[in-house]
C-alpha cells in the first residue's frame, strides 16, 4: 500500500470535524497520503482561509518525517539555516508547530493528518482523537 485508503482519508476527516466541532473551534482538517498528496479535507463555516494550508503542512510534515509535527518542531528548533533550507527545498510545505500525525497502518507511515485553527493543544487532540477513532490506535513514535 503506498498511502492512506480514501474512505479511511473521508473517515478521519469526518470523526476530526466531530471533534473540533465539539470543542467549539472550527478547523481545517487534512489528511495527504504518505507521498504527501492530498487525499481528504475539509475547512468548517468561519475557519479562516490560510488556515487550509497550515492544515495540509502539518499532515505533510508528519507524512513526510513518520513522526507528530510537534516533534519534527522539536528537533528543528533552533536550526534556523537547516529550517529556512527544508522549507525552500519542499516548496513550504514543512509546517512546523502541534496539530499533525502521522497515520500507520500495519506498522506502516500511510499518510499523515493535520490540523488548524485552534491552539496547538487543540489542534493536536483533534486529529488525535479522529485516529484514535478511525485508525484504532495512536501512531508510534520513532
Amino acid at each position: 500500500m503506498t498511502g492512506v485508503r480514501c474512505e479511511v482519508a473521508l473517515a478521519l476527516v469526518r470523526a476530526a470535524r466531530a471533534e473540533a466541532a465539539a470543542s467549539g473551534v472550527p478547523m481545517a482538517i487534512a489528511v495527504v497520503d504518505g507521498g504527501g498528496a492530498l487525499v481528504a479535507f475539509a475547512r468548517a463555516d468561519g475557519t479562516p482561509f490560510p488556515l487550509t494550508e497550515v492544515a495540509i503542512g502539518k499532515a505533510y510534515t508528519a507524512a513526510a518525517f513518520g513522526r507528530p509535527s510537534a516533534e519534527v518542531a522539536a528537533v528543528f528548533d533552533g536550526r534556523v539555516q537547516f529550517t529556512t533550507s527544508i522549507s525552500v527545498a519542499t516548496g513550504g510545505r514543512v509546517m512546523l508547530g502541534k496539530g499533525g500525525v502521522p497515520i500507520v497502518e500495519d506498522g506502516v507511515v500511510v499518510g499523515g493528518i493535520g490540523a488548524s485553527g485552534g491552539s496547538g493543544e487543540q489542534d493536536l487532540a483533534v486529529v488525535e482523537a479522529a485516529v484514535a477513532a478511525v485508525v484504532g490506535r495512536l501512531p508510534d513514535s520513532p
